[in-house]
């Protein structure tokens, strides 16, 4: 069975997004974007594809730089989040429209944590689908700032240097 091959159109690229992409600006525009995606505040594309997408149109070339980017600016915007949640509480951030995770959710990564303690910071941004959702409960059980910092950069390097890596594996396939 054959893959199907992707086709980049670059030449259709906007002149603006081609310049951003190549100019010294284009670590600080996906710094940012990691930012949001950390926060749990990025809803117009999924987190997933940030990676591959970069190396996608900056290069293999540019793995380190966008992983170090992608650790740095998803742990920042996870840190800011975890702080909105040590001093805003449980009803502050239920009541926030851009807080889109909904209270029965909340209560089971909740649950989670209270089983598990730290260890399950980690994990969670490690894994598909549950992706920083133990961020606030870290930050309702007011957990030591600097660890969790430290775990959440942890699991965040294992969930994009295996994003990255079976992206830059499929692209010898093809």
């Amino acid at each position: 069975m054959q893959v199907p091959q992707v086709v980049l159109q670059l030449d259709a690229m906007p002149p603006r997004l081609t310049a951003l992409l190549e100019s010294e600006w284009a670590y600080l525009a996906l710094f940012g974007v990691f930012v949001l995606e950390g926060a749990m505040l990025m809803y117009f594309m999924p987190s997933e594809l940030i990676v591959p997408g970069s190396l996608l149109l900056l290069g293999g070339d540019a793995l380190i730089p966008v992983l170090a980017v992608a650790v740095l600016g998803a742990t920042l915007g996870q840190y800011a989040l975890f702080k909105v949640a040590q001093r805003g509480g449980r009803e502050y951030l239920l009541s926030k429209s851009w807080f889109r995770i909904d209270e029965s959710k909340l209560d089971r990564f909740d649950g989670w944590f209270d089983r598990w303690g730290p260890v399950v910071v980690p994990v969670s941004n490690a894994l598909l689908f549950t992706r920083g959702m133990l961020t606030v409960p870290a930050g309702f059980a007011e957990m030591d700032d600097r660890q969790f910092v430290a775990l959440s950069a942890v699991g965040t390097l294992i969930f994009e240097v295996a994003l990255a890596g079976l992206f830059l594996y499929a692209d010898t396939l093809l």
